[in-house]
């Protein structure tokens, strides 16, 4: 399944190419389209040019800092410069339904970096799942503290589908000199082990005093009006 899109190295093919960047633009015009809706009883409000390009925004420098790794796992996973918070902040700011949305389109951009394709459902575990699944930090955005609450969340959900896949479609490549008495666990402390450090780095970051007045900056001005 999807072979079509992937060449025998495992790059998209054109057609893999064309299918994926359609696929985006009707999750972008989806995107638009429902979070732009209020409940029957409000009136109808367009989605609002400053809430698309903040949303733009949060992708693009997703996209931009995963290119940064700091540390790369062996088979695939790495410690990025904070890759993951650019997605968060979308669903901390404007509520979980867009900010999974928005995490839908950048696992299909992440897909275009690195495709690696043994199935469909394993597609959807690494890329566009997992990466959909840090949206759910919108769950938070309305209680104390609840950047880092969301954070935390949305990187344990992301890691929930890794090893999902993990246990469906990696296990052959678990090292000869993993011991065996935790082969069942190799799948979440492999794909924790990455998620982890950063989810760690990111937490002590945006923690600092100074970057958390900024954020909060940003957060008003991103909301405001919208």
């Amino acid at each position: 399944m999807l072979r079509f899109m992937v060449n025998s190295e495992g790059s998209l093919t054109t057609s893999g190419y064309a299918i994926t960047i359609i696929a985006i633009i009707v999750l972008f015009l989806l995107g638009t389209a429902l979070t732009g809706r209020k409940s029957e009883r409000a009136e109808k409000k367009p989605v609002s040019p400053k809430k698309l390009a903040f949303c733009a925004m949060g992708i693009a420098l997703g996209f931009l800092t995963s290119y940064i790794k700091l540390f790369e796992m062996p088979f695939g996973g790495t410690v990025t410069l904070f890759s993951m918070l650019f997605i968060v902040l979308i669903g901390n700011w404007y509520g979980a339904k867009t900010g999974i949305l928005v995490g839908f389109a950048y696992g299909l951009l992440q897909f275009i970096q690195e495709p690696y394709v043994l199935s469909f459902f394993q597609v959807c575990c690494d890329y566009v799942l997992a990466f959909a699944a840090l949206g759910c930090a919108g769950f938070f955005r309305n209680q104390k503290h609840g950047l880092v609450k969301g954070y935390i969340v949305g990187i344990a959900a992301r890691g929930a589908f890794h090893a999902l896949g993990g246990y469906l479609y990696w296990l052959d490549y678990m090292p000869d000199n993993f011991p065996k008495a935790l082969a069942s666990l190799y799948p979440i402390i492999y794909n924790y082990s990455y998620i982890l450090v950063e989810g760690i780095l990111t937490i002590i970051f945006i923690s600092i005093p100074a970057v958390a007045k900024a954020l909060n900056q940003v957060k008003r001005i991103a909301t405001e009006n919208v």
